[in-house]
């Protein structure tokens, strides 16, 4: 990983020339870095980072949609060149044959760079009211692309009035599916192991309850859990002791290679006779880049500024990629004005 000098862009016909304002730093990128996961473009070494963007428009064509000034978000997901049946449909994020790229991560240069150009497809404006919050636009449509699909399953049964919801993990994704579990109005209830930092004060201030004895699961048997950790331990008890006719969404990624006692015949016979689901989710499409931008609006802003825990110049930018114990999520800021 370094900070290094790249040759200017030129925006193809048609896109928009942006300057970075924030980039968000997540687990994804630490992966990344580390040798787990990412993919260089065809024919080059090295890939630039930075899924989640935030930046203003410098030049846009006419006809565009946008105009100069513009806060906007890239979209991360490009759908495969084929395309499935789901890029086609403008579902990118449930590509089924795996050609999709994704910016900063997958065969494409992120946008982690002081200007990049940009596909109007793939832009999402920021309303001007969230301001440098928009940075935090990518992470909430990961868990409006969640819930999305969590209210399709409900819609199974006319009868299913979901009360309870049960969040395992308060890192941001966690948080942010607490907070649109509020605006639902479901008494919603966090599971993670701090008991110190800003974590439990942000759970309580959206009017939630806290908790860190992972025994509140198999005890609330909540009607929905969205499982943020991808945690070994905490995977196997969400889908062991949901609530009847609940919906358990794994969004946590797990690193793989260990193996654990599990009880598959008492799983599947309680997924049965209590009409159970689990799925898991990943990623967005425009839709939930949408949803998230709502949310974020409706949101009590200054809740959401203090999900941001540090925002780093990008002069000491290395800063961002070192985890410290009250972090949240971690920012850098490519300029010193904020929009």
């Amino acid at each position: 990983m370094r900070l290094d000098e790249t040759s200017e862009v030129r925006p193809a016909p048609g896109e928009l020339l942006v300057e970075a304002v924030a980039l968000g730093i997540c687990g994804t990128d630490l992966d990344i870095i580390s040798g787990k996961y990412g993919a260089a473009p065809p024919g080059e070494e090295r890939l630039i980072l930075g899924h989640e963007s935030l930046g203003r428009v410098l030049e846009a064509p006419r006809g565009s949609g946008f105009a100069t000034g513009d806060l906007v978000v890239g979209i991360v997901r490009r759908p495969d060149p084929v395309p499935c049946p789901a890029c086609a449909a403008g579902e990118w994020d449930m590509c089924r044959n795996g050609l999709y790229t994704e910016r900063g991560i997958k065969a494409q240069h992120g946008y982690g760079c002081e200007r990049y150009a940009l596909e109007p497809n793939f832009a999402v404006k920021v309303e001007p009211g969230l301001g440098p919050l928009g940075v935090l636009l990518e992470p909430t449509s990961v868990v409006a692309k969640a819930w999305d699909h969590i209210e399709r399953i409900g819609a199974r049964a006319r009868s299913w009035k979901p009360r309870t919801l049960l969040v395992t993990g308060a890192g941001p994704v966690g948080l942010l599916a607490a907070m649109i579990g509020r605006e639902k109005g479901l008494e919603t209830h966090v599971l993670d192991q701090v008991d110190s930092g800003p974590k439990p004060r942000l759970v309580a201030d959206l009017a939630a309850t806290y908790h860190r004895d992972p025994r509140v699961i198999a005890d609330l048997a909540a009607d929905i859990v969205l499982e943020c950790t991808g945690a070994d331990s905490l995977v196997l008890r969400v889908i062991q002791y949901g609530g009847r006719d609940s919906i358990v969404c794994l969004a946590g990624l797990s690193s793989g290679g260990r193996t654990v006692n599990f009880d598959v015949g008492g799983f599947d016979r309680q997924a049965v006779l209590q009409n159970d689901v689990v799925f898991g989710s990943v990623n967005a499409n425009r839709s939930h880049y949408e949803a998230a931008g709502a949310a974020l609006a409706q949101a009590d802003h200054a809740w959401l500024e203090r999900l941001i825990s540090r925002r780093v110049p990008l002069e000491h930018w290395r800063e961002a990629f070192v985890r410290k114990p009250d972090d949240v999520k971690v920012v850098v800021d490519f300029s010193p004005e904020a929009p």
